[in-house]
C-alpha cells in the first residue's frame, strides 16, 4: 500500500482531487493511504499561527519553525537514519521532479508531503526536518498544495492494477528512459482532410512498433534534446534503458 501524509493550512483544496478518478479508487480499494493534515493544529498561541515577518526585511510573511517542526516529527518522526517517513517540501527550489524519481518515490515505506505558502519555509524547517526538496516546474505558485497534488498523481498511478490496462504506463513519455511519447490516433481515419499514419492501421505490429518507436525518438529530439543528451550511449532505436535512483541519490539527468 502507498502511505502518503500532508500537511498543510489548507486542507480543503484536496477534497474533491483525492475522491476522484483513480486517485480516489486507489483509495476506496485500499491501495494508497492518503490523508491531510491542517498544521494549524499544531500552532499554540489563540490566533493559531503558523507565519512571520523574515529577518532582515522584505515582502510577504514566512511559515515558522514552530509549528511545522513539531507538526513533521509528529507525522513522520525526528530527522535521521532511522526514520521510516520520508519527508518532501515541493519548492521552486528544489530539484526536478520527473519520473525516475516518483518510481522510487513510489517504493518508500511511507511519503509526508509539507506544503509552504506565503514567501516560504524557514530554512531551519529544512534542515531539520525535511529528506528533500523537489520542485514540478521554473516557476512560482502561492503554495506547495498544488505540486503535491501533482506528485501525489504521479506517484498513483504508478500502483498494480489503478490503470486499467498496465501497458499504459510502459508506453508513456519518460518511461523506458526518458523519451516522450510520440503521436497517437483514435477513429475517425480522416478527419478534415488530415489522415491517420496508414503503418497504425497495417495491423503490422512489428511496423507498429517500429513507427511509434521512431516517432517517440523524433519528437524527442525535436522538443527535449537534452533528455537524449543525458542518456546512455546505448541508447538506440532498438531501446532505451530505464534509469531508477535510490531514495537518496542527489544525482539528477544533465540540464541545459
Amino acid at each position: 500500500m502507498l502511505e502518503i501524509d500532508v500537511l498543510t493550512i489548507f486542507p480543503e483544496l484536496f477534497g474533491p482531487f483525492l475522491d476522484t478518478a483513480f486517485v480516489g479508487m486507489a483509495r476506496r480499494d485500499g491501495a494508497a493511504r492518503i490523508d491531510t493534515h491542517d498544521l494549524r493544529g499544531w500552532a499554540t498561541d489563540r490566533h493559531r499561527s503558523v507565519d512571520d515577518t523574515p529577518y532582515g526585511g522584505g515582502p510577504g510573511m514566512v511559515m515558522t519553525p514552530e509549528p511545522l517542526v513539531p507538526a513533521i516529527e509528529a507525522l513522520a518522526g525526528p530527522k535521521g537514519p532511522d526514520r521510516k517517513v520520508h519527508v518532501i517540501c515541493l519548492s521552486p527550489q528544489g530539484r526536478p521532479l520527473d519520473q525516475a524519481r516518483l518510481v522510487a518515490l513510489a517504493a518508500a515505506p511511507a511519503l509526508l508531503f509539507v506544503c509552504g505558502r506565503y514567501e516560504g519555509i524557514d530554512q531551519r524547517v529544512l534542515d531539520l526536518a525535511v529528506d528533500e526538496e523537489l520542485s514540478i516546474g521554473d516557476y512560482v505558485l502561492s503554495g506547495g498544495e498544488i505540486p503535491t497534488m501533482v506528485a501525489i498523481e504521479g506517484l498513483v498511478r504508478l500502483l498494480p492494477g489503478v490503470l486499467g490496462n498496465p501497458d499504459s504506463i510502459e508506453t508513456e513519455s519518460f518511461r523506458g528512459g526518458g523519451v516522450l511519447e510520440g503521436p497517437q490516433y483514435t477513429r475517425p481515419p480522416v478527419y478534415r482532410g488530415l489522415e491517420v499514419p496508414p503503418v497504425l492501421r497495417s495491423g503490422n505490429h512489428a511496423a507498429i512498433e517500429a513507427w511509434r518507436r521512431e516517432q517517440a525518438l523524433n519528437r524527442t529530439r525535436a522538443r527535449r534534446p537534452e533528455l537524449l543528451d543525458a542518456a546512455p550511449e546505448s541508447r538506440s532505436d532498438a531501446g532505451i534503458e530505464e534509469t531508477k535512483r535510490p531514495l537518496g541519490d542527489p544525482t539528477h539527468p544533465k540540464r541545459d
